[in-house]
């Protein structure tokens, strides 16, 4: 997927207030052992840091590969899981097979709410002067308006987003009312593209396959896997590739210059070590996200269709 885009377009993003709307899969999850059973089934840590939370992980097979990926909004009545749209069959499949409903009570709420991101340094600012919560990094408030309540939630330095602001539907024109009165601009989804690519976050879809395991598409890196929680669906070879090996594939950062590539295969030494599944095209050059061979590492020159490339750590530099 090639988007284009200007360098205004991103300074805009960079250092102002976007805001657009997504309409995801979105699962509540309630009950007595509803952080429990969901803790035993994503790779992140839902229950050490406390309601009022937002994580990142992932559902995985027993053979520890990525099935679908969330953000966690864990307050003091349950959990509300937000992924992909893409994802909302296999979640809903495996939620129903794997939670008991005497503990856990699965709410399918995808078409019900939705979620504005907020993108760029200027977030906070607008977010404030909508008359919106700002919680502190990691956590998350609640807006009592009707219908409601909206929950305004800050993910770490490591997310594409800045804020995320999950929303019934019909309160959702009165929100980003606000939010553009108070100085953001509605973006659209190609934006939400744009800061994903520069942040270095995997799409399921596009880096994130079949075949996906969390390491291989910097998970460490992100934030979305945890090592000391205990068992989880998938955790035995998730741990096995930490402690005792390496992936053989990681994701990396490919930048060239001048016009975009006819073809996104990227080749070391007369040799494909992998492909860009995510590209961003500029004036004068471009930038993309491809999972390449681990030993193809940031700095070495490559080459991507018919022109010379260079690998990339990420996130992209500002």
């Amino acid at each position: 997927m090639l988007i284009h885009t200007t360098s205004s377009d991103l300074e805009r993003l960079r250092t102002g207030a976007t805001f657009v709307t997504t309409r995801p899969a979105v699962f509540r999850i309630e009950g007595p052992g509803a952080v429990d059973c969901v803790q035993g089934l994503l790779t992140c840590d839902v229950a050490r840091p406390g309601p009022d939370s937002v994580v990142y992980g992932a559902l995985l097979t027993p053979k520890g590969m990525i099935v679908v990926d969330y953000w966690v909004l864990r307050d003091h009545n349950g959990l509300t899981l937000i992924a992909p749209l893409e994802g909302h069959a296999a979640s809903l499949e495996l939620f129903r097979r794997q939670l008991p409903p005497r503990l856990a009570r699965l709410i399918d709420r995808t078409g019900e709410w939705d979620v504005i991101g907020g993108i760029g340094d200027g977030t906070v600012g607008v977010v404030r002067a909508a008359g919106l919560p700002w919680p502190p990094a990691g956590r998350l408030e609640l807006l009592p308006v009707i219908p409601g309540p909206v929950e305004v939630a800050q993910p770490d330095q490591h997310a594409p987003w800045q804020a995320i602001i999950l929303t019934p539907r019909g309160a959702l024109e009165g929100i980003m009312s606000r939010l553009v009165a108070a100085g953001g601009h509605a973006g659209l989804p190609h934006d939400a593209e744009v800061a994903r690519v520069l942040a270095g976050f995997p799409r399921l879809g596009a880096e994130i396959g079949e075949k996906t395991l969390p390491q291989e598409v910097r998970y460490d890196e992100i934030g979305g896997v945890s090592y000391t929680k205990g068992c989880y669906l998938g955790q035995e070879t998730v741990a096995r590739v930490h402690f005792r090996g390496h992936p053989n594939r990681m994701l990396r950062g490919v930048t060239w210059e001048g016009d975009a590539p006819s073809d996104l295969l990227v080749k070391a030494d007369d040799r494909e070590v992998g492909r860009v599944t995510s590209a961003l095209q500029f004036e004068a050059g471009g930038a993309g996200l491809a999972v390449l061979r681990r030993d193809v590492e940031p700095g070495a020159e490559v080459i991507l269709a018919d022109r010379p490339a260079r690998v990339s750590a990420l996130p992209f530099a500002r």
